[in-house]
C-alpha cells in the first residue's frame, strides 16, 4: 500500500486510508515554468499509483493562472488530463485528499506532498534536433521528488539516450515468447513506488534488469518494463512491432 511522508509533520501517511475509498489529488500550480510542470508530474504520478493499488482516484488541477500552457506542456510530457476548479472538488467525497504544491507553497488542510525545485526552472533545449519531450520526464523522474532537480542540457542529452536505448531493447525483447514478471522483480517495483513514491529506485530496479544474465527471458524483461511503464510514463514500448 502507498505511504507517502506528509511535508507538513514529515510522517509517513497511507496514501489511500480506506480500502477502495475515492482519493483526491490536488495539484496546486499555477504559472507553466518548469517548476509548476513538476508539480503537475508528481500529482499524475501519485494518480498512477494509486490506480495501479486498485485505489479511485479523482485529479483536480487548482491554480488560476496559465493553465492552458500548463496543460499543454503537460500533455507533451504525458500527463493525463486533469479536472479543474476546487469548485468541482468540493462537490466530491473523498477518504482523504493529497496536496502537492512546491516545497514552499500553501495548500488547504489535508496530506502535504511537497515537491522540489528545479534549477533553472526554464531549462534550455537539448542540442538534438529530434529531442523527445518525454526526456524531460525521464530527467524529472530521476530525482525524488522531495529534491532539487539541477536540469541542463546534459541531463536532457542522457534522459534522451536512456529512453532511445531502452526503447530499442524493448522493441528486441517483444520480438521473444513473453514470460511473466519475476516475482523478485515484481516486489521490488512495488516496494520502491510504495515506499514515498520513491521513482529514481523504479528506474534503478529496470537498469538491474537491463543489466542482467542471460538467465532472465527477453520476455520477462519486456513484461518487467511493459509493466513499470505503467507508472512511469515514458512510452517505453512506443516502438513495438516497428522495422528493425
Amino acid at each position: 500500500m502507498l505511504s507517502i511522508i506528509d511535508a507538513r509533520t514529515g510522517e509517513p501517511v497511507t496514501a489511500a486510508p480506506a480500502r477502495r475509498g475515492l482519493t483526491r489529488v490536488e495539484a496546486h500550480a499555477s504559472g507553466h515554468d518548469t517548476g509548476e510542470l513538476r508539480v503537475l508530474l508528481v500529482a499524475d504520478l501519485l494518480v498512477r499509483a494509486l490506480e495501479l493499488g486498485g485505489t479511485p482516484v479523482v485529479a483536480l488541477l487548482t491554480g488560476e493562472r496559465a493553465r492552458a500552457e500548463l496543460r499543454t506542456a503537460g500533455a507533451a510530457l504525458g500527463i493525463r488530463p486533469f479536472e479543474q476548479g476546487r469548485d468541482l472538488a468540493a462537490g466530491m467525497g473523498a477518504a482523504q485528499t493529497l496536496h502537492v504544491v512546491r516545497e514552499d507553497g500553501e495548500a488547504p488542510e489535508g496530506v502535504l506532498i511537497a515537491v522540489g525545485p528545479v534549477f533553472p526552472e526554464t531549462p534550455a533545449a537539448p542540442a538534438r534536433p529530434d529531442a523527445d519531450p518525454t526526456a524531460l520526464r525521464l530527467a524529472l523522474l530521476s530525482h525524488h521528488h522531495r529534491d532539487a532537480v539541477p536540469l541542463d542540457e546534459d541531463a536532457l542529452g542522457r534522459s534522451h539516450a536512456t529512453l532511445a536505448r531502452w526503447r530499442r531493447a524493448v522493441a528486441d525483447w517483444a520480438r521473444q515468447p513473453s514470460r511473466p514478471v519475476p516475482d523478485e522483480v515484481r516486489g521490488r517495483l512495488h516496494t520502491a513506488w510504495e515506499d514515498d513514491l520513491d521513482v529514481p529506485e523504479v528506474l534503478r530496479v529496470l537498469r538491474s534488469v537491463e543489466e542482467a544474465g542471460p538467465d532472465l527471458p527477453a520476455g520477462a524483461r519486456f513484461e518487467t518494463y511493459a509493466y513499470a511503464d505503467r507508472l512511469l510514463g515514458l512510452e517505453l514500448t512506443r516502438d513495438v512491432g516497428g522495422v528493425a
